[in-house]
């Protein structure tokens, strides 16, 4: 895939990559997430995500919805440990329109104090709701386990006491340290003449100062993997299990990447789902994840199971996990999973939106964007004997965090 970048004078990197369709989508892609909060300042990420479209210094939170919609575009935002995402959809020719609309509320935000309160309850609504999901609240609960201590295993949404204090002042300081040119990329996949692009971007972020690009340090805690079981009186019982993994740097992330498919991906072939729901009927659902993030990185397991049906799943899981680091893929088996999971790739590549905002954060965090055919030749170049010293390294029982809500 082609595509196109350009560093701003204000430090203010863009890319911009063509598309399939008369749909664009555009946005920044920002350095800063869960992991840069202080204390003092647990779910400030989110919560600026959150007011960052209820006024400007030009436009009041009504204008600014009705921007986009009135020409069938929309407007959305998310945040993650490491960055925030705010971003919108709409056809190629209204691109001006878009990128006026986000450098304004990017650059601009006022974070009206009278706004304040009322999105502050529809977060506290998110954070009950997200309470009452057992399945869900397990995950950040397991992170917090593997990063003890440390922002990174923090949730995302934050905390309740703390989020009834925050104020205009403190989303202010929070976008003067992060919402700067140096500390985001501009993205879009769409066709919009890049030159174009470019000096439009130029006029309208002309007046914003470049800031800092923000420096993370390598302050994360030594691991040591425990076991804890909690009580939480549910009618099925929700277990994980895993352990730290590889940043996204890493030479051997794609070998895990691969055994991560092979092991729980989605494929209802999977070798959790076979032993544990298609043979046993023991789960309705079990999975493995990969998350990767610029220093470190998370692989998990999950089931949900009946509480007296916890220990023979858990048995079942070490044994394809055992096997997987005991018995090298045969020629067949890793060719098979080359395919599969390059199908896979190939077939969510059919989703621009997901393809643009991928984009968007490989280029803020590592400066360059990786093609699908990159990717591919990487994921063929993987032998078994590779696999194996990967599983070794990172399906060791005795490395394993577990998690247990019973």
């Amino acid at each position: 895939m082609t595509f196109n970048q350009h560093t701003l004078p204000n430090g203010l990197r863009v890319i911009q990559a063509p598309s399939a369709t008369s749909v664009a989508y555009a946005g920044f892609a920002i350095d800063a997430g869960t992991r840069d909060e202080a204390e003092r300042e647990q779910g400030m990420a989110h919560f600026v995500e959150h007011l960052i479209f209820k006024g400007t210094q030009k436009r009041r939170a009504w204008h600014i919805l009705n921007r986009m919609e009135r020409v069938g575009g929309d407007l959305n935002a998310f945040t993650n440990k490491e960055e925030t995402i705010i971003y919108t959809a709409f056809m190629a020719e209204h691109f001006a329109r878009a990128a006026e609309l986000l450098t304004d509320i990017v650059f601009h935000s006022t974070f009206p104090q009278q706004e304040i309160g009322k999105e502050v309850e529809v977060i506290l609504d998110e954070i009950q709701s997200y309470e009452d999901s057992p399945s869900e609240l397990i995950f950040d609960d397991f992170e917090n386990l593997l990063f003890q201590g440390h922002p990174l295993g923090r949730n995302i949404l934050g905390d309740p006491g703390r989020l009834k204090e925050f104020r205009s002042d403190d989303a202010l300081r929070w976008t003067e340290r992060f919402y700067t040119p140096a500390n985001m990329v501009f993205f879009l996949r769409g066709n919009v003449d890049f030159r174009h692009m470019v000096h439009l971007l130029e006029r309208l972020t002309a007046d914003v100062a470049p800031g800092k690009a923000n420096a993370r340090g390598a302050d994360l805690p030594p691991y040591q993997p425990v076991s804890r079981a909690q009580r939480r009186d549910t009618h099925q019982a929700h277990v994980m299990l895993g352990r730290r993994s590889y940043d996204a740097h890493s030479d051997r992330r794609t070998a895990l990447y691969l055994l991560n498919n092979i092991l729980g991906g989605p494929g209802m072939n999977s070798r959790l789902n076979v032993s544990l729901r298609e043979r046993r009927g023991l789960v309705y659902n079990v999975e493995s994840n990969l998350t990767s993030y610029t220093d470190t990185g998370v692989f998990s397991i999950y089931f949900g199971c009946d509480p007296a049906d916890i220990d023979l799943c858990l048995g079942l899981v070490n044994k394809e996990l055992r096997h997987l680091r005991d018995v090298c893929l045969t020629d067949t088996q890793l060719a098979a999973a080359k395919k599969q999971i390059i199908g896979q790739i190939t077939v969510a590549g059919d989703n621009f939106e997901n393809l643009a905002l991928d984009m968007g954060k490989t280029f803020l965090h590592y400066d360059r964007y990786e093609s699908q055919e990159e990717l591919f030749a990487r994921i063929e170049a993987l032998t078994s004997s590779q696999l194996l010293e990967v599983a070794n390294e990172m399906f060791d029982e005795a490395g394993l965090t577990t998690l247990i809500y019973r």
